[in-house]
């Protein structure tokens, strides 16, 4: 077996250098023989000696990475919410790796990584505008996903707590007693998700949970899917036998619209769910960034996302609008005692915490995994390199593409922006956070739309519905996009493509 000998360090350094410096190509999906080329180099079995380093790197450069979707160098992928990774995270995860440090038990004597984990998270309270001490449940995950599991098992404990402390006195928890007892302890015979255009991920933790999709119940308005029901949700509020979990989306992943638009709403919601005992969620996996902004034309992003610190649990991605690097979502709750109660690792001596004079909390002892990448890093590296004002300017860019797009659509003969709305120019605009859906006014082009763009091989979109209607779906959310560069590519794009039908 070749050995880490300073020779091949270099090679690697070298290799790990030109992937970071490598241009991004003019197309930005690999060409089908890139594609078929990679699948028939992949190894068909375990080699028994092994290729070595300097052979593997070169079957990873040569074979390999020519297949990838170049989404995170590229600002013309326009398909998921994908961020990029900005050159500080880019940088601090290649020392994640190298150090490889299991983020689990705060140890401060023997290791810094939990303290750069929680300097990280109030780092990052402090860009969103929470202030740092009233969220003291503070732990990186995943994505989104991991951190709505979170939330809605927070959710769960604390609204059976809330319907037992009427009928008793003593503790009632499902870490402890498990959802079917505690349930029955609190007089309740269902948990109740309410929410607007969920995400499909929410559906997806309820289900985990052993709550059921089936909990799920999407109460938004008839002619504004995306806001709540107001009278309806007060309805299922008062069920005597239900507890409940607001879901609040901020924002909405199919149009980037938001639940709620300005602060009375939130306080609304804040004082019905106090009424009930309901806890409150935000999904803001990456609508929560627009907090950063201050300037008034960007008012109704800012209304929206007023109040949000009113909720009980928030989550957020940030491999989205954060650009730091695939896998990394956050979560935060105002209640660090439930923390303990839903996440503790109880009876195992090896995993005791040091007790500093410090109230840092070990990472597994507040959320999903014992073992953690130390994701932290590039969040650290990312925020201290490019502070608030730098992320806002990032933020201010890829709306400005976003609403460029819109306008070119709303101007064009071929296509029709998504969801239908009334009122100018101006105040459509306005309402353009980094989500731009739309669809061919022409059925027959509508229902290959999208193939149509993404055949060009110059940007790449993503597929969706709208009334049950094929649609198309820009989500802009690079650090490296510049109106000047990417919005004629786009025009030119999509006219050619409504010139060809």
């Amino acid at each position: 077996m070749e050995t880490p000998d300073s020779e091949t360090q270099a090679s690697l350094s070298k290799a790990i250098a030109c992937l970071q410096s490598k241009a991004p190509p003019s197309e930005v999906l690999p060409p089908t023989t890139a594609i078929v080329h990679a699948r028939k180099a992949l190894a068909p079995r375990l080699p028994s000696a092994g290729l070595g380093l300097q052979g593997t790197i070169r079957h990873l450069q040569e074979d390999l990475t020519p297949a990838f979707n170049e989404s995170s160098r590229s600002s013309n992928y326009y398909g998921f919410v994908t961020g990029g990774v900005t050159p500080a995270a880019s940088v601090a995860d290649n020392f994640v790796t190298a150090y490889d440090q299991n983020v689990q038990v705060h140890l401060p004597n023997e290791s810094i990584a939990t303290d750069i984990e929680d300097r990280a998270l109030s780092l990052l309270c402090e860009l969103l505008d929470f202030q740092p001490e009233v969220w003291p449940h503070r732990v990186f995950t995943t994505g989104a996903t991991a951190s709505n599991i979170l939330g809605l098992a927070c959710g769960r404990e604390y609204v059976i707590a809330e319907a037992s402390a009427h009928r008793t006195d003593a503790e009632n928890s499902v870490g402890e007693y498990g959802i079917v007892d505690a349930m029955h302890r609190a007089g309740i015979d269902k948990i109740q998700i309410l929410t607007t255009v969920p995400h499909s991920s929410l559906s997806k933790a309820a289900s985990i949970l052993g709550l059921g999709r089936a909990s799920v119940k999407d109460i938004g308005q008839q002619d504004a899917p995306h806001k709540f029901d107001t009278r309806m949700l007060k309805n299922l509020l008062e069920q005597s036998s239900s507890a409940s979990i607001v879901a609040v989306s901020a924002s909405e992943v199919n149009t980037g619209l938001f639940a709620t638009s300005c602060l009375e709403e939130m306080q609304e919601l804040r004082k019905l769910c106090d009424m009930y005992g309901a806890w409150i969620h935000i999904d803001g996996a990456f609508g929560i960034l627009g907090r950063v902004l201050d300037d008034p034309q960007y008012a109704s992003i800012t209304n929206a996302c007023a109040g949000l610190e009113l909720a009980d649990s928030i989550t957020g991605d940030g491999h989205k609008l954060l650009n730091v690097p695939y896998d990394c979502g956050f979560f935060i709750s105002r209640h660090r005692n439930i923390a303990a109660r839903v996440f503790q690792n109880p009876n195992a001596a090896y995993l005791a915490t040091s007790n500093g004079p410090d109230s840092i909390m070990s990472p597994l002892n507040i959320g999903l995994e014992n073992s953690r990448r130390f994701r932290a890093l590039p969040v650290y590296a990312s925020l201290l390199a490019y502070g608030k004002a730098g992320y806002r300017h990032m933020l201010e860019r890829q709306i400005e593409l976003s609403r460029g797009i819109a306008n070119f659509i709303l101007e064009s003969d071929t296509y029709e922006l998504l969801p239908e709305s009334g009122g100018s120019t101006e105040e459509i605009l306005s309402g353009i956070y980094i989500i731009v859906l739309f669809r061919a006014k022409d059925e027959e082009l509508n229902k290959s739309l999208v193939d149509k763009i993404k055949a060009t091989r110059k940007i790449y979109v993503s597929g969706t519905a709208w009334k049950g209607k094929p649609a198309c779906r820009f989500a802009v959310s690079n650090w490296k996009t510049d109106i000047k560069r990417d919005l004629p590519l786009i025009k030119e794009v999509l006219q050619s493509v409504a010139d060809s039908s």
